[in-house]
Order: C-alpha cells, then sequence, then structure tokens
C-alpha cells in the first residue's frame, strides 16, 4: 500500500495520465523498476486547429468542384453575354476566397512556427 498526501496524489495522478499506460499498477512498477517511460502531451489547440484546417480543406476542394461545375453551366445554358457577366461576379468572389487561402497559409505557417519553439 502506499500512502501519499493530496499534494503528492495530484502530482501522481498528473503523471500517471501524462505516462500513457492503462493502469495505476504498472505505472507504479515503472518507477519502481526504473522502466523509462514516455509522457504523451496533447496539444488541444494543435488539434483543434489541425481539425479545422482539414475541414477548411475540404471545403475549398468542394468550392473547386462547384467552381468547375458552375462555369461549366454557365457556358451551356446561357447567351454568352449572360455568362460572361456572371462570370466576371464569380471571378471576383474567386478573388476574395485566394485572398482568404493566403491569409490562411500565412496563419499556418505563424501557428508552426509557435509550436516548433514549444517543443
Amino acid at each position: 500500500m502506499v500512502r501519499f498526501t493530496d499534494t503528492e496524489f495530484a502530482r501522481f495522478l498528473t503523471l500517471f495520465e501524462q505516462s500513457g499506460l492503462q493502469n495505476k499498477a504498472s505505472f507504479i512498477k515503472a518507477r519502481v523498476f526504473n522502466e523509462t517511460f514516455r509522457v504523451i502531451k496533447v496539444d488541444r489547440s494543435l488539434l483543434d486547429y489541425y481539425q479545422k484546417l482539414t475541414t477548411l480543406y475540404g471545403q475549398f476542394r468542394s468550392v473547386g468542384v462547384n467552381y468547375n461545375q458552375t462555369v461549366v453551366a454557365l457556358k451551356s445554358n446561357f447567351t454568352e453575354k449572360k455568362a460572361f457577366a456572371m462570370l466576371s461576379k464569380l471571378e471576383k468572389m474567386t478573388l476574395e476566397l485566394a485572398v482568404i487561402g493566403g491569409e490562411i497559409v500565412q496563419l499556418t505557417r505563424e501557428f508552426q512556427e509557435k509550436w516548433q519553439h514549444r517543443q
């Protein structure tokens, strides 16, 4: 039997959770017999950013597919003059989307730099 103060027990639980081991007995045995163990830290902000970036990438791909379908539909269903007017609007929106894409790339680079310095 092992007895801990409240502070020691809190530290023990923190180390146990960081170890990634499945049960406390394995963790204690590893400490007693001086086995090395890994500390697994999950950076929630990094994980959230990655998930949102992945979702955004999927949306960008969808926009690209829809863009191609729109151009084909305009070309086959409208007169040249009307299609050109609509394509002009589409071009303006595409430029706005390109600016947003550039901002995303810049934010990702900044995030990578900050994350690399934390390691």
